[in-house]
């Protein structure tokens, strides 16, 4: 392929640096565009930043520096959003203003300026497995099934499992595919649901092949360790190298797809390069299911090998957590090739390594007690 101009916006951030690391090494051009967010950067830029990229510190609200950027790019990369499913619950506005409004922000300029737009070969846009809310199950009596949220009343008699919403016998757990119907549980899941219409839609009305990657759970180094509400690999890491217990909710058999961060570069750079991925979304995963619980014992063993940590289960729950989601990935394996290169009981072996030469602030208690205050744990 040949060299190409591209913009990665949030490209100072966990997914978007490893992804401009990959286009650089490719031979391509990359801008990147990020206002290095307090609660991930403090403020400043990473050490790990790609020289060989232009930096570029803007904020995707402001139309006049976005406009900028975005000038004489072939392909954009729209990796920039504001983070945090709890978190998203208390700050509805500025959540909806950094990620809706944002993403409008860019929709708007590509559309109206018309040699950003008539250059323009390509947008891939970051959605995430949050918008489908609850995952796929299969029923013995009614087939595939999609459950909404669990009740309070369900919960609050710790009866974390999910039951059939047509019979209500006990269903089984599957991989979530692309034709699940969406329901968001949470303010960023609807920014990020809002993320992936707005920007099909447009793409398809002004013919920008456009894409949506469907992000689940990732991990790998870089990510956020004192943000307390990152990714929950992230969550626990910080808290065991401070000698401080994993706390999870429910029972621990809540699971997840863990994803390594290589894949999402992986996907994106698959959806840049096939015709095949226009106008489509995709889910992107390992199509395998780890507990929450496995997570927080997989990482003790890790960095604390001879200590006596163990995860703090708390039979609590908050509101709009999901039981059960995984990645059906046979459409992106089929449409463009896809193939999780690194599965977590590898993969947390390097994370590991990677989090023992860091230090962090362990934020968890604090998160914890806001969410509790605004009555969003039970």
């Amino acid at each position: 392929m040949k060299s190409l101009s591209i913009l990665v916006t949030g490209g100072a951030g966990f997914v978007g640096s490893h992804l401009t690391d990959a286009l650089v090494k490719k031979g391509h051009t990359v801008t990147i565009f990020d206002n290095l967010e307090y609660q991930v950067h403090q403020n400043r830029l990473p050490d790990y930043i790609n020289h060989d990229a232009e930096f570029v510190f803007g904020d995707i609200r402001d139309a006049d520096a976005l406009s900028r950027v975005m000038s004489g790019k072939d392909v954009i990369f729209h990796q920039g959003a504001a983070v945090g499913v709890g978190q998203s619950m208390y700050q509805i506005r500025k959540y909806a203003d950094v990620n809706t409004t944002g993403g409008a922000n860019l929709l708007d300029i590509a559309v109206n300026n018309h040699v950003i737009r008539d250059r323009l070969q390509k947008i891939v846009v970051a959605s995430s497995m949050s918008i489908y809310g609850e995952g796929q199950y299969s029923c013995e009596l009614c087939g595939i099934v999609y459950p909404k949220l669990r009740s309070t009343e369900q919960l609050q008699k710790k009866h974390w499992d999910i039951l059939c919403p047509k019979c209500n016998n006990p269903v089984s757990h599957m991989g979530t595919s692309e034709e699940k119907p969406l329901f968001p549980t949470s303010i960023y899941a609807i920014t990020k649901r809002d993320h992936e219409e707005m920007f099909l839609v447009t793409g398809r009305t002004y013919n920008i092949p456009s894409v949506a990657l469907r992000y689940f759970n990732i991990y790998g180094s870089r990510q956020a360790l004192s943000n307390p509400y990152t990714g929950v690999a992230a969550i626990f890491s910080s808290r065991i190298i401070n000698n401080a217990s994993p706390v999870i909710y429910e029972d621990g058999h809540q699971s997840r797809d863990f994803v390594h961060v290589s894949d999402i570069v992986q996907a994106n750079i698959l959806a840049m390069e096939k015709s095949e991925a226009n106008y489509e979304m995709f889910n992107v995963g390992t199509g395998v299911n780890t507990s929450v619980k496995q997570v927080a014992e997989m990482l003790i063993d890790y960095l604390k090998p001879h200590g006596s940590l163990k995860p703090v289960i708390q039979n609590q729950f908050r509101e709009g957590d999901i039981r059960h989601c995984y990645a059906d990935i046979s459409k992106i394996r089929a449409l463009l090739g896809y193939e999780p290169s690194i599965q977590f009981s590898a993969g947390i072996s390097g994370l590991a390594e990677w989090v023992s030469s860091q230090t962090a602030v362990d934020a968890f208690e604090t998160a914890r007690k806001e969410l509790e205050s605004r009555g969003l744990t039970n």
